[in-house]
């Protein structure tokens, strides 16, 4: 499941004729910690590491190196987000080596720790803005975010268990 569910993430089509439920695109859209929100429907939150390291532009896809800065060396950040055990989002997180700088460094020490628990704890997080895409019949979304005007790029692919999907999660 991990491996096909990252393999998915990458797939990810960005334009497309299909518009999302009114009740999936507010999960869509959501500019505050998905994390969080993902907390009011479970027990526990964990994240699963599938691979952390630094790889070359060469590596990016176009649409990912049109996002940002043109650098030879990124970190890269693939995980599963898991609702109770439940695999719920795949992720991939971009970082161009020079947003390493200073405090940020920290964004390639998380480990097993949710991304959402670090940036929302920081008072210089902004997004520039939220693309929503699909794959077979899954929602995903991308951000440009920023700690400290520093970009980076975060993609995330929700998976069939989410409550993204499930109208009857929402009076939860």
């Amino acid at each position: 499941m991990p491996q096909d569910a990252l393999t998915l993430l990458h797939a990810l089509c960005w334009t497309g004729s299909a518009q999302p439920s009114t009740f999936t695109l507010d999960w869509l859209m959501e500019e505050d910690s998905m994390t969080l929100r993902f907390e009011r429907h479970c027990q526990q939150v964990t994240v699963q590491p599938y691979r952390e390291g630094f790889i070359t532009s060469a590596e990016l896809s176009e649409e990912e190196r049109a996002q940002l800065p043109d650098e030879a060396r990124f970190w890269l950040r693939e995980i599963i987000l898991s609702g109770d055990g439940v695999p719920w989002l795949a992720g991939r997180t971009l970082v161009p080596e020079s947003t390493l700088d200073g405090p940020e460094a920290m964004l390639s020490q998380m480990g097993t720790r949710p991304l959402g628990r670090y940036l929302f704890s920081s008072s210089t997080l902004s997004r520039d803005f939220i693309t929503i895409g699909q794959i077979d019949g899954l929602w995903g979304r991308r951000s440009r975010l920023r700690l400290s005007d520093k970009p980076f790029l975060l993609t995330e692919l929700f998976l069939p268990a989410a409550p993204v999907y499930s109208q009857l999660s929402q009076g939860k």
